[in-house]
């Protein structure tokens, strides 16, 4: 899981390491009339650049909130989509289209995954005194 979802690397499946740097995140309802949060990077193995629109749906992204029990927030919506675009490269699924729209069930393990990631850290902050 990147530690900082607004700059991380990626290596994908031939062994590029991909530099993905996170440019903006928007209700996609004021630029493509869909009821989504749209979170833009741009992504490069030093030779070639790509765009790429991480979607997360509004209803996808209530239910996961609310299945983990916390609130919709900016900073939650960029590292899920910061988490599958680092599953997107390492895997290369769906790295053919531009707006990618995350699924409910990979949106709900993605936020599966910080939670865990989440409580290893509050664990260890709590042992580390």
């Amino acid at each position: 899981m990147p530690e900082n979802f607004r700059r991380f690397e990626v290596t994908d499946p031939f062994g590029r390491v991909w530099q993905a740097e996170f440019r903006w995140q928007q209700n996609a309802i004021s630029i493509r009339h869909c009821d989504a949060v749209d979170c833009k990077y741009y992504i490069t193995d030093g030779e070639e650049k790509r765009e790429v629109v991480v979607a997360l749906m509004h209803t996808d992204l209530l239910a996961a909130a609310a299945r983990r029990g916390r609130q919709l927030t900016d900073a939650w919506c960029g590292r899920l989509a910061s988490l599958h675009l680092e599953h997107m490269i390492s895997t290369w699924e769906d790295m053919e289209t531009t707006i990618v729209t995350v699924s409910s069930a990979a949106l709900d393990a993605h936020s599966k995954g910080i939670e865990e990631a989440e409580n290893k850290e509050r664990e260890r902050l709590l042992y580390a005194h």
